[in-house]
């Protein structure tokens, strides 16, 4: 599962920044392009030496802030909790997640063995849509994948991404509720801060409610 999250989105690194290429199409389009872009990155052997890591995580940090709606991302995350926050809070919040979302997936981009992406689906309803696809593994067995994203302007942007049926947004809100009800959301937030315990307990897979 986590060389599956490293193949398709290499990726979830959701920072803040702003950067100025203008994706443009339909929402498979819009992925397809992202994904061309990252896969181009992994597969660049000068990118592969031990030096050259940091660059390459870097390269692919930034393809992910253009094609990543990182605040709705977050705010699902946080689900009903997110309306008792005030700005100041939630926007301490979107950037702990973000940082803890990019310590947990940017480091694993170096599991990449050469996996490819087939597009199977697209359902557009609104300003929401669906993009599924099959990720084909160097064994050929394929792995179904689902990109959810939300129109904003000319753009479509991703915020939410479920590997078999497993979603990032939901593996996350299930944690951070429960340690809001249990504890205290100035808890979360110290743990987030050191976010120890959220990479481990990100592997344990959650499934989402369809």
């Amino acid at each position: 599962m986590t060389r599956c999250f490293a193949s398709l989105a290499a990726a979830l690194a959701l920072v803040a920044a702003v950067t100025d290429r203008v994706w443009a199409g339909a929402p498979t389009d819009q992925v397809r392009e992202y994904t061309d872009a990252v896969l181009k990155i992994l597969e660049d052997p000068a990118l592969k030496t031990e030096d050259r890591k940091p660059e390459r995580r870097a390269a692919v940090r930034k393809i992910a802030t253009e094609v990543f709606d990182v605040q709705e991302t977050a705010r699902r995350a946080l689900g009903p909790h997110w309306q008792q926050r005030t700005p100041q809070q939630r926007e301490e919040f979107v950037q702990l997640f973000a940082e803890l979302v990019e310590q947990t997936y940017i480091s694993k981009i170096d599991l990449f063995g050469g996996e490819r992406l087939r597009f199977t689906e697209e359902k557009v309803d609104g300003d929401h849509a669906i993009v599924r696809a099959k990720v084909i593994t160097r064994q050929a067995t394929e792995v179904p994948v689902e990109a959810r994203l939300l129109r904003k302007g000319d753009r479509w942007l991703i915020y939410d991404i479920l590997i078999e049926n497993i979603s990032l947004i939901g593996n996350y809100r299930a944690q951070f509720d429960r340690i809001i009800r249990t504890q205290s959301y100035e808890e979360l937030v110290k743990r987030l801060r050191t976010r120890g315990e959220f990479l481990r307990e990100s592997e344990r897979p959650r499934r989402t409610e369809r």
